[in-house]
Formats: C-alpha cells, sequence, structure tokens
C-alpha cells in the first residue's frame, strides 16, 4: 500500500512458501490475496496465475471459504485469474472477470471492491474493456454500496473504479471521473489511502492535459511518473505511463522529442517480464507505430499499425481494437 514494490514482492514470496509449509487449506484460501495484490504490481502475472488457480482448487466452489479477513476470497482471486490471463494471452479472462463482478454482488463491500478494481482500473486503462454502459453500471452500484458501508478502503476503491470508467467517457461525465480521481489523490497523499494509486492518477491527468492542448505539463507529469515507477522495478503501470509520455512528445514534436521518444520505448522493451506477457507486447506495437508516423517513415508505421490491429484482434481486448481501428 506504501508503493514498496520490491519490498513487497519479497515478503509475498515468503508468504507463500510459509503458507505451502502449513500446508492449511483453508488459510491458503484467506491469506493468498495478500501475495497476488503484491506480485499483481510487479507484473509478475505467471505466479499471480499460479496462486489463484491453487486457491481456486482449494476452495472448491465455497465462495466463503477462508473469510478470515476478507468475505469471499474465492470472487477476488477470479478476479485476479481474469487479470493474469489477460496479461498473458490466456483465453478465458473475459468468463473470469465477469464471474467475479457478477459474484461480487452478493458479497461485503471491501471484497466487491477488490474485485471491481482489479476488472475495471486494470482493464479499461490497458485497453482491455472499454467504460461502456455495463462499465458505468458495475461502478456506480458500487460506489453506492461503499457509500453506505463504513470501510474507508473499499470506498476509495469505489471511487477509483467508477472515476477511472467516467474518464473512459467522451461526454460531460469526464469531469465527474477526475473529481472522484482528485479525491483519492489527495487522500493517498494524506496517507489515508494506498500510495499505489498516484501513478494511475496521474497517468490519466497527464492525458487529459494533452487532450486539452497541455503538451508541456502533460510531458513534465507523464516523464516524472514514468521515472519514478521505472525506479521502483517492475510494475505493471510502466506500459501506460510510458504511452502517455509517447503520445505527448511526438504530438509535441520539438527539438529531441522524438528521440525522447524512441529511447522511452526503447527502456519499456528492455523490461524483463514473464514469458508471453501480451500486455507489454501489444503497447510496444502501438508506440512504435506512433513513433514510426512521428518520423514519417510511412512504411514502418503502416507495418506496425497493421500487427497492432492484429493482436488486438486476436487478443479480444476491446479498448485496443477500437483504438486500432481509430488510426488511419
Amino acid at each position: 500500500m506504501n508503493a514498496r514494490r520490491r519490498e513487497a514482492s519479497r515478503l509475498a514470496t515468503e508468504h507463500v512458501e510459509l503458507l505451502e509449509l502449513i500446508g492449511d487449506p483453508t488459510l491458503t484460501v484467506a491469506l493468498s490475496f495478500a501475495a497476488m495484490g503484491a506480485k499483481q504490481e510487479t507484473g509478475e502475472m505467471a505466479e499471480v496465475l499460479r496462486l489463484a488457480q491453487r486457491v481456486i482448487d482449494l476452495a472448491d466452489a465455497d465462495t466463503t471459504k477462508g473469510n478470515l479477513i476478507i468475505g469471499s476470497p474465492l470472487t477476488i482471486t477470479i478476479a485476479f485469474r481474469g487479470f493474469a490471463r489477460w496479461c498473458l494471452g490466456i483465453e478465458g479472462w473475459k468468463d473470469d472477470l465477469h464471474q467475479a463482478i457478477t459474484m461480487a454482488r452478493a458479497v461485503e463491500p471491501m471484497t466487491r471492491a477488490g474485485a471491481t478494481w482489479y476488472t475495471y482500473v486494470l482493464g479499461i486503462p490497458n485497453g482491455v474493456l472499454l467504460p461502456d454502459a455495463t462499465a458505468l453500471r458495475d461502478t456506480a452500484e458500487l460506489l453506492a454500496v461503499a457509500e453506505q458501508s463504513a470501510d474507508d478502503l473499499a470506498l476509495d476503491l469505489a471511487r477509483g473504479a467508477h472515476g477511472v470508467t467516467l474518464v473512459g467517457q467522451d461526454g460531460a461525465e469526464r469531469a465527474a471521473g477526475f473529481d472522484l480521481l482528485a479525491r483519492i489523490r489527495e487522500r493517498a497523499l494524506n496517507q489515508r489511502f494506498v500510495l499505489l494509486a498516484l501513478p494511475i492518477v496521474d497517468i490519466h491527468i497527464a492525458r487529459e492535459k494533452a487532450r486539452l492542448g497541455d503538451l508541456d505539463g502533460a510531458i513534465e507529469l507523464a516523464r516524472t511518473d514514468v521515472d519514478d515507477l521505472f525506479a521502483s522495478g517492475r510494475c505493471i503501470w510502466n506500459p501506460l505511463a510510458t504511452i502517455v509520455l509517447v503520445e505527448a512528445l511526438v504530438q509535441r514534436a520539438g527539438d529531441g522529442d522524438l528521440e525522447d521518444a524512441r529511447a522511452a520505448i526503447d527502456r519499456l522493451a528492455a523490461m524483463p517480464t514473464d514469458p508471453g506477457f501480451v500486455l507489454h507486447e501489444i503497447w510496444l506495437l502501438r508506440l512504435r507505430a506512433l513513433l514510426a508516423r512521428g518520423c514519417g517513415d510511412e512504411l514502418g508505421y503502416r507495418e506496425y499499425r497493421d500487427r497492432y490491429r492484429d493482436m488486438a484482434k486476436a487478443l479480444g481486448f476491446e479498448g485496443h481494437i477500437a483504438w486500432a481501428e481509430a488510426i488511419a
């Protein structure tokens, strides 16, 4: 929660080893969510998938098994498995996310908020899901429930999920979304919400600055985000922060901007990932298409654009399909 990603990942490894040594199925179901939360933040999605499948097998369809800390470990674990599957390009991710959201409606706000966060806050900005009517309904319902609860963490997770969904809209709802994101950002800075939320909010603010024509402000904020994230090691948000920076640099195209964009792409490409980590692959195709177009390399642009479109369709990533179809 304090964004000490490397340390959290190391402790998560020890945590899992202890659970395996103890060998109590109920305890494993109850406590594995913490390790999955740490490992997903560092992009160790093969391990998240392994842990999620272990918990799902041990829970054996019992939604309340291991409810020592959260109401339904199985529900949030199915969301984790869906998240891991789409990161790794494995089929079944959409069914997992749908099942997790459906199951979450019957559990307490904290579990529901967690499942919704890992479905929409990760899925929408990364182009996996669209901020459509279903996402709006699911996140609005969660926010209404969380506002009636006494759980501040669930409420802030709900604000973030609904805020990200609203920001993805084209109309007047965007302003309400940014208000929600600003609120959780302030709470995170005041140590009342997770510091992990800061780069998520800042990525969206930087993109909005670029959309409104403040390219200098967008680049400054995005560059800070990228540097901070890479300094923390492997991070699931590195690709999205990089795309926002590169988009703004290519759009501004001032002295050194295209060289800076290329360096940012190379930095992302050099980041170690699990085998089959398609989240990086698809973003890198889009990034290279943008850079090729900015450099006037029409042949390279068309090649990367077509590969990007094909990959988006093959993976079934709804947002990327729409973005790919929107580029000439």
